[in-house]
């Protein structure tokens, strides 16, 4: 018969598990690996933090709200002590905080060298970690100007004005006409940013983060066969049940991800997920185990209207 665990072998099973992962384990990880139930943990400490804690570890900072102050002041320190922008599994090593925390705040890990320049500019504490950073690319006009002659100016300028096409000068766009091809605007500083246009059902714009993923999902979950049990903070994000012959359903475990690949980046267990749910697979190098759901692909199968 096996041994009820205790709380040394808890602990002991705690720390073994976070030596192995690099950091300390979310409720759920060491629920899945060490085999010891969440009621039995509940008997020696009344919640999961104060377990951590008890290890001498740093509890999982997904379930703690953090000032954004401290995040990006800590993403700034691991540039300096990399004297680059570091990668996730860089920062996973140099870093205080999941890379995942940082990600859901402020968005794709490639756009933090903008929000931190936002942050620490003026401040000269920062001015050898914002020398590191790439210069921000000169604006561009939308719609360049082409070199004309004076010639051809003057010779524009005897053109009067008609709404009839034959007395514009030629070559010449209406202002209300948009340029050919596709354009890109220079951001605008201090303002969201959307996803492409997509008008599903509710939803305007396409996903941009793991959060976006997560609502879509919830949306079509039911016509994918899923229904969800629970959500958490920690991995797997996701308890859901999906029916496998008549009458008989299976419990999965779902981790949500933007891109599939961030899976990987992030350092998950292989065996702790069944399913990946994205809005893009850019990972060749998934193992077979791992079922992927696409939603960019699964979703242009749906109506995009429920009425």
């Amino acid at each position: 018969m096996r041994e009820t665990p205790d709380r040394q072998l808890i602990l002991g099973s705690l720390a073994a598990i976070a030596r192995g992962a690099g950091r300390a384990p979310s409720r759920s990880e060491f629920l899945s690996l060490s085999g010891i139930s969440e009621y039995q943990v509940s008997q020696f400490f009344p919640n999961w933090s104060d377990a951590v804690k008890a290890a001498g570890l740093r509890p999982h900072t997904l379930n703690i709200r953090l000032h954004d102050r401290e995040l990006l002041e800590d993403w700034g320190h691991a540039v300096r002590k990399h004297c680059a922008i570091p990668a996730r599994r860089a920062y996973h090593h140099l870093g205080r905080f999941d890379t995942r925390t940082l990600e859901r705040r402020f968005g794709p890990w490639s756009s933090l060298p903008d929000v931190f320049r936002n942050f620490a500019q003026g401040k000269q504490e920062w001015a050898d970690v914002l020398a590191l950073l790439p210069a921000r690319p000169e604006p561009r006009r939308a719609y360049p100007a082409s070199p004309a002659c004076p010639e051809e100016r003057r010779e524009e300028r005897r053109v009067p004005f008609s709404p009839s096409s034959k007395n514009r000068p030629p070559n010449r766009q209406s202002p209300s006409t948009p340029p050919p091809g596709k354009v890109r605007y220079p951001p605008l500083g201090g303002r969201p940013t959307y996803g492409g246009p997509l008008d599903f059902r509710g939803l305007r714009h396409e996903p941009v983060n793991e959060q976006g993923v997560v609502l879509l999902f919830g949306m079509v979950a039911r016509e994918l066969g899923y229904t969800v049990e629970a959500v958490q903070s920690g991995f797997p994000d996701c308890e859901a049940k999906r029916q496998i012959a008549l009458q008989r359903w299976q419990s999965v475990r779902i981790e949500f991800e933007f891109e599939s690949r961030n899976f990987r980046d992030h350092g998950h267990s292989l065996t702790g997920c069944d399913v990946i749910v994205c809005w893009r697979h850019n990972w060749p190098g998934c193992p077979s185990h791992l079922e992927i759901l696409e939603l960019s692909s699964l979703i242009k199968s749906l109506p995009a209207s429920t009425d």
